[in-house]
Parts: C-alpha cells; structure tokens; sequence
C-alpha cells in the first residue's frame, strides 16, 4: 500500500508530538500539560502524551496531588501548600485555584479584562444562554470556529459558568450566571428575545430554542 506524501507528513507530526518523556521527568511534564488543559485529562490521555505507563503516570499525579498540597519535601523539608490544587473531576484530572483564593483571582481577572466584550465573546455568550447547558465542543461545532479563549474570558468575567462535568466524555458544560441576568435586566434566562424569528431559516443550531 502506498502512502502520499500528505500522509506521510501527517504520520510523521503525530510521531513527533508523542515524544516519550525520561521517567525523571514525568512529574514535570504531566505539570505542564495540565498547566494549559481546558477539560480535565485522564490517565490514559495524559499517559499517551508523554509516552509512560499508566501506572507511572498515576504514581506521578498522587506525587503532584501531595506536592501541590504542602507534602514534605526530599529529606524532610517542609512542602507548601499550593494556590492551586489537582483535582479529580468527572473521571480526568485538572488544575484549579483553590476555593479560599477565589475571590481574589476572580477580582484580579475581571480589572484586567477589557470592559466590552468582543464580537465573538459576544456570539459564543448567545449560543451559552440559548443552549445551557452546553459543551464546549458543541459551540465550537455550531460557530465552526475554536472557542477556547472565549469561554475563559466568559468565565473570568463571571458571565457564564462551569455547571457540570459529563461522567461519560469528562466534557464541561456551561451555563450562564446571574450576573449576566443582572447585565441584561432581566430576572431569568426565559426572558429572553425568542431567536428563531431573526434567523433566515430558524437554524444554525437554534432551530429547537424558543
């Protein structure tokens, strides 16, 4: 069987990014990984992408958990508990701001963001409040577009939020905050304008919403 040279490139890419990680290494690797992760990572996810045994890479997650967590360090040195913490959450793993620093990330968030939304900010909020509860890969699909970047900027804002975790794909869904009611007037997301009437043909994704 012959394999064009398309192929053979993508073949090629997708050897290089699973580059095995020295067992030294693991912790580390696993820290950045989860560092830009936007979903939670299982096991299995996270050991294909440095290239280990899912038995190392479990050692390696407890390791990070009691790291983050103040455990002591090599020859008893005293550890020191994190801002952030692991956590295990709809069957895969992912960093967050522990709940008692909150309030002042939030804060922090919010005065640096811009006070106007952008025009897709904008359009992914619309897509949330008509179709809450929504994955993230769901909005990517109806505005064909990569949404990652918006929904954090969403979700510092303290305009949408995260309401449950899938138990089956460890997909976040998301769904809109009262602060968003506050901003708009109203005193419920049924409120809202029906959106089929302003659409050409009452579909892109909203064909079934209000």
């Amino acid at each position: 069987m012959t394999v064009d040279g398309t192929e053979l490139e993508a073949e090629t890419e997708a050897e290089a990014a699973q580059v095995a990680v020295d067992d030294a290494h693991v912790e580390r690797a696993l820290e950045g990984i989860l560092m830009v992760a936007d979903e939670p990572m299982s096991v299995v996810t996270l050991a294909t992408a440095v290239g280990a045994p899912v038995k190392r890479v479990r050692a390696a997650i407890d390791a990070l958990v009691a790291d983050y967590d103040g455990a002591p360090g090599a020859e008893g040195r005293p550890g020191v508990r994190r801002g952030f913490e692991l956590r295990e959450v709809g069957g895969g793993w992912r960093i967050y701001v522990r709940p008692e620093y909150d309030a002042v990330v939030s804060g922090y968030v919010l005065q640096q963001n811009p006070t106007r939304l952008s025009q897709a900010a904008l359009e992914t909020l619309a897509v949330i409040a008509y179709k809450q509860p929504i994955s993230r890969g769901a909005i990517a699909s109806i505005r064909a577009v990569n949404v990652d970047s918006v929904v954090r900027t969403l979700l510092g804002r303290g305009l949408i939020t995260e309401l449950f975790t899938d138990s089956e794909t460890g997909a976040i869904n998301y769904g809109t905050t009262d602060l968003l009611l506050t901003q708009l007037g109203i005193n419920s997301i049924d409120e809202l304008p029906k959106i089929s009437p302003l659409l050409a043909d009452g579909s892109d994704g909203f064909d079934d919403v209000r």
